[in-house]
């Protein structure tokens, strides 16, 4: 007579190969689904190839920036954006956000005045004393649009010199956020 706890031993039932080659397109698809999702939808990667804005990146940088940082709000002054290039979209550019939508910005002897402010934009970034291009510019920003410039004022193809001078938000793509390669540079901007 036979205990209900006795049980036959059953043998180990191997996956079929049709099983076990589905699990990993699944494990594959679902992963590729995410990296396109977070490429596409939360992150943006970046590689600053000259020294426009060095010392705050240099040359041959690679960067993450944040894709939803403007999704519920503005850019502010002083953000380091990753956009495309009002004169060319088909390219990326990394700047820093100088004056904002409905602004004045005056630029004389190097130095950057807000809404005909007496006292000047500090801009503690700056590589260097500014000696090249240094005014006297005039800019009155559109609505839904911004004036950027490198931080590296004398080598800096920014702003200044576009035909098409601002970026509208919509161009915008997210705030540049942290410099991971190469690794000895690594770390937040700011």
């Amino acid at each position: 007579m036979k205990n209900q706890n006795d049980q036959e031993p059953q043998e180990e039932k191997k996956p079929s190969l049709a099983k076990e080659v589905f699990s990993w397109l699944l494990c594959f698809t679902l992963a590729f689904l995410a990296a396109f999702f977070l490429k596409n939808y939360i992150i943006i990667n970046a590689d600053v190839p000259t020294g426009s804005m060095e010392n705050t990146i240099m040359p041959g940088n690679r960067l993450i920036g944040n894709r939803l940082a403007y999704w519920k709000s503005d850019p502010n002054r002083g953000d380091i954006v990753i956009f495309r290039y009002p004169d060319n979209e088909s390219e990326l550019y990394v700047k820093r956000v100088i004056g904002l939508p409905g602004e004045k910005v005056v630029i004389e002897d190097a130095k950057v005045y807000l809404n005909d402010s007496d006292t000047p934009l500090a801009e503690p970034y700056l590589k260097e004393e500014w000696t090249v291009a240094t005014g006297p510019f005039e800019f009155q920003v559109p609505e839904n649009s911004y004036l950027v410039m490198g931080d590296n004022r004398n080598d800096s193809w920014d702003a200044r010199y576009w035909s098409n001078t601002y970026v509208k938000k919509d161009k915008i793509l997210g705030e540049a956020e942290l410099v991971y390669w190469p690794f000895s540079d690594f770390g937040k901007l700011n």
